[in-house]
């Protein structure tokens, strides 16, 4: 053996710095939801992979539905990197993941969001790089909602577009909400508790059979859903 030591390799690092927006909701809170989805309405998916601080510092312990102010950003496509000005303490917010501010931010003043031009743009697509588990409930109303994961028993995935479910099928999946009836669902295992594309809709039981656990996908033909294999 030589008595020679290689030198460890070496690692390479380098900064990159990123736009936070910061939100900072008022009381009521579902006045403040409901301006905040007007505003989504004039520009949609300015959102969209944009990483946002949740600010608190108007809120206190007691304020009629906090509770639920996270889970509405979420459902809402709000990517939520940081919260601050509040106190994770607080019984209301027991429940939420808290994620920490990054460290040495500084406020850039305030952002306006723009109206939307005339010029047509496809709707965003709302990617779900994990799978919906139990409980939860994705709502994406004017876009494609991609999963990439799989859809658990319990769980639901709501669209105004067509759903992509990469892996398994087995809670509940609504496409086309809105009125768009040439909404598709496409999964990679079909053992659906419901499906439904612009309000008609089909249970377990009125699936077909030759489909079950396997690739298929979801159309609307006149009145009536239809299902068909995937290669």
């Amino acid at each position: 053996m030589s008595g020679t030591h290689s030198s460890p390799s070496r690692i390479r690092m380098s900064g990159r710095s990123f736009l936070a927006l910061t939100l900072t909701p008022e009381a009521p809170l579902t006045d403040w939801l409901a301006a905040l989805d007007h505003q989504i309405q004039r520009a949609a998916g300015f959102f969209t992979g944009k990483p946002v601080i949740l600010d608190l510092s108007l809120m206190q312990a007691s304020t009629p539905d906090l509770p639920y102010l996270l889970p509405a950003l979420q459902e809402r496509g709000i990517r939520v990197l940081g919260i601050e000005g509040g106190d994770k303490t607080w019984p209301a917010v027991a429940n939420w993941e808290w994620p920490e501010s990054p460290m040495g931010g500084r406020a850039s003043g305030p952002v306006t969001i723009p109206e939307n031009d005339m010029t047509p743009t496809l709707p965003p697509t709302l990617v779900v790089e994990e799978s919906v588990r139990s409980g939860q409930h994705i709502i994406w109303p004017d876009g494609d909602v991609v999963i990439l994961g799989a859809v658990s028993s319990g769980a639901e995935v709501t669209a105004g577009g067509s759903v992509h479910i990469y892996g398994a099928l087995r809670g509940r999946a609504i496409a086309g909400i809105g009125g768009n009836a040439d909404a598709r669902i496409f999964t990679r295992s079909l053992a659906a508790e419901l499906v439904a594309i612009d309000g008609f809709y089909a249970t377990a039981e009125e699936m077909d059979a030759k489909c079950t656990d396997k690739p298929t996908q979801v159309l609307l033909t006149g009145e009536t859903l239809a299902f068909k294999p995937l290669p």
